[in-house]
């Protein structure tokens, strides 16, 4: 019996790879980069086992490159910085592998800058969230993405399949459609499954696979299940106002085992982007549910998420705040910069007219020229905001 079937049966080049078509294909742009040794700063994401740590080996080997794994919540930059020591001033450019890639620190990440830009190593980063959200603007301008997606029905039974080219065993159709469902996509969760069922019996039957991981994994069974599909559906529920809609996609994170953090992240950024100022609240209790929900954990955080995703989908919805934010930036980057009025300088001088020295405000030019990117929709509490505006410039 080999042990570690994970480590053992681990692909070795492009064509050996289960799943991931849209890469290993030989007509895909990645495939060809990596036969031309062409390939760019690059960062993977997708569910576990779905063959990023090793794509970023066969990329190694097939460019000939030293391979330094690493992973970002330990890493320490002087890590990095014995590496580019190392090979400065020769001909061999390594290839850096940082797992969790999401958690580097702006630090962590300034130090990556002046390397990639002289392409003095090959960064590849994997996480399995979209790294791009984590990343700084000159890091992301500096690589490509590559998503990763779970492992087909029909690319673990090929894998089975490998396994038996090398292992006799015999396993019966239930034990295999489990042992196929319950790893949810994940390549290393079905054989160390195997594996441990193998040392138990030959034939494997369902009764000890059962016994050996008794519910299944969740996360990845399809593409329809992710959690980003999840998410996706939670976040629009809470927005059409869809109560038991949001509680049964916000039960299905839970079941899944997804992280509260990545929950509260997204309820956060919902209260601000879909409600605002209609309820200001929302803003308040979603930030709390976050840090609550950080010092209770499992299984309690259940009931605070579920009073937090009620009381947003309940909230009147206003999207304001996004859109004047998003009209400010796109003016900024799009049309010339306008100056800013000389009595609005620092320090302020004799010419600014302080507000409270008139009752609490008093006309006067903050811009060089008007704009308009704030339009209130008057629902929920942003009325009262019109109203309180209206009557300050009365006063």
């Amino acid at each position: 019996m080999i042990n570690h079937l994970a480590d053992h049966f681990r692909p070795k080049r492009l064509e050996e790879v289960v799943g991931q078509k849209h890469l290993v294909s030989p007509s895909s742009p990645f495939y060809k980069l990596v036969q031309q040794r062409q390939m760019p700063h690059a960062f993977f994401f997708g569910p576990p086992g779905s063959g990023k740590t090793t794509m970023a080996k066969i990329v190694a080997s097939e460019l000939d490159a030293p391979f330094y794994e690493m992973d970002a919540t330990s890493l320490k930059v002087e890590e990095f910085r014995k590496i580019f020591a190392k090979h400065k001033g020769t001909l061999i450019k390594p290839l850096i592998f940082v797992d969790e890639v999401h958690q580097l620190s702006k630090t962590q990440q300034e130090v990556l800058l002046v390397p990639m830009e002289r392409n003095e190593a090959i960064i590849i980063g994997a996480s399995t969230e979209n790294p791009y959200f984590s990343l700084t603007a000159g890091i992301r301008s500096r690589s490509m993405l590559f998503e990763f997606y779970p492992l087909s029905q029909e690319d673990m039974r090929a894998l089975i399949d490998r396994v038996k080219t090398e292992i006799d065993f015999e396993i019966d159709k239930e034990a295999e459609a489990y042992l196929i469902d319950s790893s949810a996509g994940d390549s290393r969760a079905l054989l160390n499954l195997l594996e441990y069922g193998l040392k138990v019996e030959n034939p494997l039957t369902l009764p000890t696979l059962k016994a050996l991981r008794p519910t299944m994994l969740k996360d990845g069974v399809s593409s329809d299940d992710t959690h980003y599909n999840l998410a996706s559906a939670l976040i629009k529920s809470l927005r059409g106002s869809d109560v038991d809609a949001a509680l049964y996609y916000l039960a299905r994170l839970i079941d899944g085992g997804e992280s509260v953090e990545f929950i509260t992240r997204r309820l956060v950024i919902f209260a601000s982007e879909d409600i605002g100022n209609a309820n200001p609240n929302a803003l308040n209790l979603a930030t709390s549910t976050m840090l609550a929900t950080s010092k209770i954990g499992y299984p309690e955080s259940r009931i605070i998420l579920s009073q937090c995703v009620i009381y947003l989908a309940s909230s009147p919805k206003s999207n304001t705040a996004y859109q004047a934010i998003n009209k400010a930036l796109d003016y900024v980057k799009t049309q010339p910069k306008l100056s800013v009025p000389p009595h609005l300088k620092s320090p302020s001088p004799q010419n600014y007219l302080y507000p409270h020295d008139f009752g609490g405000w008093v006309k006067q030019k903050y811009l060089e020229k008007p704009l308009r990117f704030y339009e209130s929709k008057g629902i929920g509490f942003e009325k009262n905001l019109n109203e309180w505006l209206e009557k300050i410039m009365k006063s």
